[in-house]
This record gives structure tokens, C-alpha cells and sequence, in this order.
């Protein structure tokens, strides 16, 4: 899932100065998982706002809305009716759904409520861990289902490299070697053979030249 992690609220403050009604948009998705951005967030952050410019002797409206996506034109379509009564969103979306929304409604200001880490997975409560950089060239069949692009602080794609100690990274000894990892998986599932097998070095020419990427399914396509 996209783990995120809330925004300062001073920083969000700080941005939205001078609007008198703002949106507060949660997402029901990715950021309701890591706590970042769901109904809950939304009524916390709604409810702070409304605090500090009553301090402040403002009168500002802050309503409150949660989508089930906001990278999805359908969900997005479920305010077109109201979006107009604000002069700003705050959208506690990823960055994705930011951006979708403010391509979307596109004259009124869209701020983001939240920092969009990483591909990540919960690990425990409140933990969230990155496992994934979507790099659009997974070599997970060979690598045990252990990404070192993700997992590895140098992004090595065939290692270990010279600094890692124990079965620990060098930049710190609480951090596993992602490729000691790798090696301990591939030797349990009797596949130690496939670390011998080198990977190429990626190829980004066609993954990240020329703008944002894309899937297009034809077979799927109205």
C-alpha cells in the first residue's frame, strides 16, 4: 500500500492563510490504513483547524468529507456539486490523489495534509515498513521475493556489497542486509543456485524517459 505520514499542522496552517472555507478530504483507501488520512484524521484535523482560528478570532468554515478514492474520477465526481462553496482543499490523500483532484477541479487550490513516503507494509500497529519503489522492472522471482531496490541502501542489484557486517547494513546495525536476506531465502527454498544468475543493470530509457508512466489495458478499455 502508499504509506503516508501526516503534515506538520503549523506547515498546513501556514498554507491555507487567508482561505475562510476550506474542505478538510479524507481518502478511504491506502491512507486510512497508516492512519494518515481516513474519517478519523479528517475529524481530528477538522477539529484542530476550527480550535486555532476561534483562538485567533477567525471565522473560517471547515467542513469535512471522505471519499472512497480521490484517484478515481468517480469517487472525485461526488462533490463536483458542493467543491465550488470553498475557496481551498485540504486533501489527506497521497500525492496521487492531490494531484487528481486538482486536476480535476482545477480553480480551487488543492494543499496536501500528508507526506507520501512509500510502497509499504504494516508490519505492526503504527509500523510501516518501505518494501517496494515500483520501479517497473521487478526481478522479485529471482531475489526470493526480497526487493534489494527497495530494501537495500545502495539499491544494489547484485550484492552484498563490501560494508555490510553480520548480516547487518553498514549505515546502522539495527538494519538488515538486504542481501543477506536474499542469500538466507534463496538457500531455504534450495534455489541458492539463482544468486549466481547476475542482473543487468535497469533499464530506465523507456520506464522513466519522457514523463510519467503509464499501463494502458486495451482489454479492459470501454
Amino acid at each position: 500500500m502508499i504509506v503516508a505520514d501526516k503534515k506538520p499542522i503549523e506547515e498546513i496552517i501556514e498554507e491555507i492563510k487567508g482561505r475562510t472555507k476550506i474542505l478538510i478530504l479524507g481518502c478511504n483507501e491506502c491512507v486510512t490504513v497508516c492512519e494518515a488520512g481516513g474519517k478519523k484524521e479528517v475529524g481530528v484535523l477538522a477539529s484542530a483547524l476550527r480550535m486555532y482560528f476561534l483562538k485567533d478570532g477567525l471565522d473560517v468554515k471547515i467542513d469535512e468529507k471522505t471519499l472512497e478514492r480521490q484517484c478515481d474520477h468517480e469517487y472525485l465526481e461526488e462533490i463536483r456539486d458542493m467543491v465550488d462553496a470553498y475557496d481551498a482543499v485540504v486533501s489527506l490523500a497521497c500525492g496521487v490523489g492531490v494531484q487528481f483532484m486538482a486536476e480535476k477541479y482545477h480553480s480551487i487550490p488543492v494543499y496536501p495534509g500528508v507526506n507520501t513516503c512509500f510502497l509499504g507494509a504494516a508490519e505492526d500497529r503504527g509500523l510501516w515498513t518501505e518494501r517496494c519503489q515500483a520501479c517497473g522492472q521487478c526481478i522479485l522471482a529471482r531475489t526470493g521475493g526480497i526487493c534489494p531496490v527497495s530494501r537495500c541502501a545502495k539499491r544494489i542489484l547484485n550484492g552484498p556489497c563490501g560494508g555490510s557486517t553480520g548480516g547487518k547494513c553498514e549505515i546502522s546495525n539495527e538494519t538488515d542486509c538486504a542481501w543477506q536476506l536474499i542469500i538466507d531465502r534463496l538457500n531455504a527454498l534450495g534455489r541458492l543456485e539463482d544468486y549466481e544468475t547476475l542482473s543487468p543493470i535497469k533499464d530506465w530509457s523507456t520506464d522513466r524517459a519522457g514523463g510519467p508512466r503509464k499501463v494502458v489495458r486495451e482489454d479492459v478499455q470501454s
